[in-house]
């Protein structure tokens, strides 16, 4: 809370508190509670304060069947029953209307208080939408409870029944009403605190003066219960009664001068749902401005002209004057601006994010080109790229006079052009700051897709591509380490390249790897296989990692096969050595393995190891695999048993098959 509030705060304390601290005095001291008597200033004065509740009861009754809001309807009720009860009270002026006094005219005033506070207490509570409907669909019986109540107590009075049959009291309030009138004052401060927790909320006006009335009128049944005819406490309580309803007008009038319209002077008092249809009514309201607005600038009008039927409509329905409307029309504009405002930028940022998003380079231009022509339609965009010295458009267009050309550069240099053609009109300054901020964020998504491209290209010739593809869809796997997964592993590598390379010139010994490379790893990549180190004559190869493959034993032992078919293919001179070939199935730690600042991608552990050692067992131009590949092979390998073998690096010996083919 800031120093201004509180000041606020404490300076309301103390006008509320006053005349609490006046009655006091004059109760305590009653030599200063001075007589003065005159029946033509009574007459009036209350007379007058009748008046004036009345006249605010009927104008919050007519507000609340306007907003069908249940508190309005209860608050209404507050009025009402104060105005006619102090109509009352005024016809007890001695020498006026009446000759004699009358007991139940002169006791009106504390009755029309409690049943008010009974009222203001009713109207404080936070009713439900159906407990709201139930009080609205009844409002007109809660209207004519005050004219019920009131005829009840004058003909009462009048016939002077009991317990209205004796002489008025000079202290006026006494025994059963000096109890009723301490109950109402309670009823008035219970209404005013939940009122002071709606008004934190809101901070209405009209609100706060409705709940300081409350607060008056609660002092004024206090001065009612210890006041004496004629005597200055006795004036006070009709002083308080007259400030509670002078206050309200007060403060209904400056609202009514701020706003313009009688129509929401009281909208801050009703209930939160009503609130809310209000925020929603006025909303659609302005939604409806937008798109007048827009309809009549897209059909040659200008927006600057009047609203035409829709403004006829909002005038009747919020009770608007034609400067309210104008202003309307105006926030309308401002409004409609502001969306698209807001959806062109969405756009830059649209095309901002994808500038991180690895894309054909067409892919990519074909999205941008969507959300340009989204964003900034009715005007035509479109997006040529520079290619061998020509600049090519995907459509042909006809051209408007009003055209922006803005370069697209990609590493300083041009690379095509964004184009926005208007039918009418020109472009303002702020639209050409946003489309040039456009054309840049699209030279940075198109250069970074060249780029991406590029370094693709790149990556995916020095690794697999299944682990090319995996890293750049979730960098956080190239991190150092992994985890125990079910692999096949093959080996291969050349019989005899040792007594090849002695004989063979270096270029003709890279020649024939480089040939036989080339042939045997798109068999391996065709399988799914996973290509994870050359080293000189030998390659190693994965299956079912990074990607998931439930037949990985299958896949391995084809590309087995296959290898071998590829060779023979190739294979220029009968002297170049052939590949022999092992395949294992079993658990490795599968991940990457080497330092931060170089690593590689491979898989480690026994099952590593034994398909190494069944390489080393086969002759070339064969597959050797182990027990578990041929066990996940089943019927479809034809193979030939080599019995135990006992391996290098093992206790026991090891049962492996010569792959001869599969079904």
């Amino acid at each position: 809370m800031g120093v201004g509030a509180a000041i606020r705060i404490v300076v309301w304390l103390v006008h509320v508190t006053l005349p609490a601290i006046g009655l006091w005095l004059l109760v305590s001291h009653p030599t200063l509670d001075a007589h003065y008597e005159h029946h033509g200033v009574h007459f009036w004065l209350v007379l007058a304060t009748a008046s004036i509740a009345m006249v605010l009861g009927i104008i919050l009754l007519r507000a609340a069947r306007l907003r069908a809001d249940a508190r309005l309807i209860l608050v209404s009720l507050v009025f009402q029953f104060n105005a006619g009860f102090l109509a009352l009270h005024a016809l007890a002026t001695p020498g006026i209307i009446l000759q004699t006094p009358n007991a139940g005219f002169v006791a009106a005033t504390p009755v029309g208080l409690v049943l008010g506070g009974v009222a203001a207490l009713a109207s404080a509570i936070d009713y439900g939408p159906v407990a709201a409907r139930r009080i609205h669909r009844f409002d007109w019986a809660i209207a004519a409870l005050p004219f019920l109540a009131l005829t009840a107590w004058a003909i009462t009075s009048l016939a002077q029944l009991p317990p209205l049959d004796r002489a008025p009291d000079p202290t006026e309030a006494h025994g059963p009403l000096v109890v009723a009138a301490f109950v109402g004052s309670a009823l008035y401060l219970t209404a005013a605190v939940r009122y002071l927790r709606n008004y934190i909320r809101t901070r209405g006006i009209v609100l706060l003066s409705v709940l300081t009335a409350f607060v008056l009128l609660s002092e004024a049944l206090f001065a009612v219960g210890f006041g004496r005819s004629w005597r200055a406490s006795w004036w006070e309580w009709h002083l308080l009664m007259v400030a509670a309803f002078t206050l309200i007008v007060v403060s209904a009038h400056t609202q009514f001068r701020r706003e313009g319209s009688a129509l929401g002077l009281f909208d801050s008092v009703t209930l939160r749902q009503t609130v809310a249809a209000l925020e929603r009514d006025y909303a659609h309201a302005l939604e409806a401005v937008v798109d007048a607005l827009r309809q009549r600038a897209d059909g040659g009008v200008s927006a600057s002209e009047p609203l035409g039927a829709v403004g006829v409509e909002l005038s009747k329905r919020f009770g608007l004057t034609e400067r309210q409307v104008a202003v309307l029309a105006q926030s309308g504009r401002a409004l409609g601006n502001e969306r698209e405002q807001v959806r062109r930028l969405g756009a830059l940022v649209a095309v901002g994010e994808r500038s991180s998003v690895i894309a054909r380079e067409a892919d990519l231009l074909a999205e941008i080109r969507r959300l340009a022509a989204a964003a900034f339609e009715p005007d035509i965009v479109r997006i040529g790229v520079l290619r061998s010295g020509r600049m090519e458009f995907d459509d042909a267009m006809k051209f408007y006079p009003a055209a922006l050309h803005l370069p697209l550069l990609v590493k300083g240099k041009p690379a095509g052009v964004l184009e926005v053609h208007r039918r009418t009109g020109q472009f303002t300054d702020a639209e050409v700051a946003l489309l040039r901020s456009f054309a840049s964020q699209t030279s940075v998504a198109l250069e970074n897709a060249r780029l991406y491209q590029q370094l693709d290209g790149l990556f995916r010739s020095y690794m697999s591509p299944a682990v090319a593809t995996a890293l750049l869809a979730d960098p956080s796997q190239a991190g150092l380490g992994g985890e125990i997964t079910e692999v096949s592993i093959l080996f291969a590598d050349l019989r005899g390249f040792t007594p090849f390379s002695e004989r063979s010139t270096p270029d003709q010994v890279v020649a024939m790897l480089n040939t036989y490379y080339g042939a045997i790893v798109p068999v391996i990549l065709a399988e799914g296989g996973t290509v994870v180190q050359f080293v000189g004559d030998a390659v190693m190869a994965l299956f079912n990692a990074p990607t998931r493959q439930p037949d990985h034993a299958l896949r391995a032992a084809r590309a087995g096969l296959g290898l071998h078919r590829a060779i023979e293919q190739v294979a220029t001179s009968a002297e170049w050595p052939r590949f022999r070939v092992g395949v294992n199935t079993g658990p490795a730690l599968v991940g990457n393995v080497g330092s931060a600042q170089m690593r590689n991608f491979t898989a480690i552990g026994d099952t590593t190891n034994l398909a190494a050692r069944l390489e080393g067992l086969a002759e070339p131009g064969t597959v050797v695999i182990g027990p578990l590949t041929r066990a996940q092979l089943g019927d479809r390998a034809r193979v030939r048993s080599r019995g135990e073998i006992q391996v290098k690096g093992r206790r026991e010996p090891v049962v492996c098959y010569v792959l001869e083919g599969l079904l």
